[in-house]
């Protein structure tokens, strides 16, 4: 397998390099927050929209610098990445931390980051052929409140959610908040084609505001498919036609079933056609 590289701080760094002291507050507190993209063709997709999330969720968690954290800055440093690693297409991991001293109160509000590269042969997003089969974790419920929007390096519901699938031989597992209501799944936002409807979960549900969520939003109004951001009773999921999965690193994925309920794929077929079009 080739050496991969990261930036790590402004230099170019072979990923396998020891890096982080125990002091690193992201290490110890979850101090942070992450942009995951994607890089097709040499180009960073959506560049505006994750440099905008990224920008509001620094300052939301009083991160200093982000306003050098721009559409400019994340375009230069992915395809800087994407040359020192031999390959146009791939996924990246932006990760911001604090970089500071202290304990529960940080000496300082300085922002370091890490950007990661993980090569790909796509060029384009492609539909999953086999659809995910999916259940609810229902143990750990997602508060709702300002930083739920966030992606932030707390990440503990989704490792346990992860640790629920694993054990359960799931494709991907749904999140509800903490009044029992559809959240997101433990990587991606979700879509539910009901009664010739598009609904997904508002961001006051607690769910994270993914930009491939927003943009598979903006296509359904292009494309005259009525959507609704909505609280959502996940008892829909018995009665949906189609549920879907959206992230920046894949695009849409098609939900095959839950429970004994099996679902079409007509719906995000045509909205993957659409995204590729972009």
């Amino acid at each position: 397998m080739a050496l991969l590289y990261i930036n790590f701080n402004g230099e170019i760094l072979p990923a396998d390099s020891k890096l982080l002291p125990v002091a690193n507050r992201s290490f110890k507190y979850g101090d942070g927050l992450f942009e995951s993209m994607r890089m097709l063709k040499g180009q960073l997709k959506f560049a505006d929209m994750h440099a905008d999330r990224l920008q509001r969720g620094m300052k939301a968690l009083k991160i200093d610098g982000y306003s050098q954290m721009d559409a400019y800055f994340l375009k230069e440093i992915a395809e800087q990445l994407s040359i020192r690693n031999k390959s146009k297409h791939g996924r990246l991991r932006l990760t911001v931390y604090r970089d500071s001293g202290g304990f529960y109160a940080p000496t300082q509000n300085k922002a370091g980051f890490c950007l990661e590269f993980t090569p790909a042969d796509e060029p384009r997003y492609f539909l999953n052929e086999k659809g995910l089969i999916v259940d609810i974790f229902t143990d750990l419920p997602k508060p709702s409140n300002y930083l739920s929007n966030i992606k932030t390096c707390n990440s503990l519901t989704y490792v346990m959610a992860g640790l629920y699938k694993a054990q359960n031989n799931l494709d991907e597992v749904f999140l509800l908040n903490q009044n029992g209501f559809l959240c997101e799944a433990s990587s991606a936002n979700v879509f539910i084609w009901y009664q010739n409807h598009l609904y997904t979960p508002a961001l006051s549900e607690g769910c994270v505001e993914g930009v491939m969520r927003q943009v598979i939003i903006n296509l359904a109004k292009k494309n005259n498919i009525p959507v609704t951001e909505a609280q959502i009773n996940p008892e829909i999921l018995y009665e949906a036609d189609e549920v879907f999965l959206t992230n920046a690193s894949r695009g849409i994925q098609c939900v095959m079933g839950y429970g004994i309920r099996r679902y079409f794929n007509k719906v995000s077929k045509g909205l993957m056609d659409e995204l590729n079009k972009l």
